[in-house]
């Protein structure tokens, strides 16, 4: 019977974690009570996100993100390449886990409008000196123009939830019922058609399409 003052190996992880019967279990034991460590210092670190949350819901929560975290490490154990310790790769998970779960909380209540339109204009800082006001208030019709003339409707709406009204990713494809990996693409060309637009346009300079931009 191991030690149980001392930390499995990586290899006892995996071996451990795939195997059936006592051994299975009690490793499995183990990954949730890391993982439930993790969540819950997540969870914790994160509580001024929600004012007005007791000890049982942040127990809760750091609970459904144990349990989460514990199905996704298990379904990646053959991605496991050993770069880090194995208790290390997967405390990210809970950490990971914790945040969408915080965030989840968060915006329950809160709606999303995925609106077609934004005035950046309005959000121009005024206390600015009037030159400084003026390139920025030009700026920012520029980039009005180039959101609703080079972006698709589509594009339009993830990119202001995401980017002005900063609704957190997974907030968003949970309502959308997406992935976070779609809105993450649409962003990147939404971005991508946005510089070419201001560039066209005399406010940035000419751009390189490249494959990692």
């Amino acid at each position: 019977m191991d030690n149980s003052d001392a930390a499995p190996s990586d290899e006892k992880w995996i071996a451990d974690l795939t195997a059936d019967g006592p051994d299975g279990d009690a490793a499995l034991r183990r990954l949730h009570e890391l993982l439930l460590r993790a969540s819950r210092h997540q969870v914790y670190r994160l509580r001024g996100m929600l004012p007005h949350a007791g000890t049982e819901e942040l127990t809760d929560l750091a609970m459904q993100a144990a349990d989460e975290a514990t199905v996704s490490v298990l379904r990646r154990l053959d991605t496991f390449e050993g770069r880090s310790r194995f208790s290390t790769w997967a405390y990210k998970f809970a950490v990971y886990q914790a945040g969408v779960e915080v965030r989840k909380q968060a915006w329950r209540h809160k709606e999303i409008s995925l609106s077609d339109s934004v005035d950046l204009v309005g959000m121009v800082d005024h206390s600015a000196s009037p030159s400084e006001l003026a390139e920025a208030t030009e700026l920012a019709r520029a980039v009005e123009n180039a959101i609703q003339t080079a972006l698709t409707p589509h594009q339009r709406r993830i990119a202001i939830a995401l980017v002005v009204e900063e609704v957190p990713i997974d907030v968003l494809a949970d309502r959308l019922g997406t992935t976070r990996n779609a809105l993450y693409k649409t962003l990147h060309d939404a971005r991508r058609r946005l510089r070419a637009a201001l560039a066209d346009c005399g406010h940035l300079d000419a751009i390189t399409d490249r494959s990692t931009a």
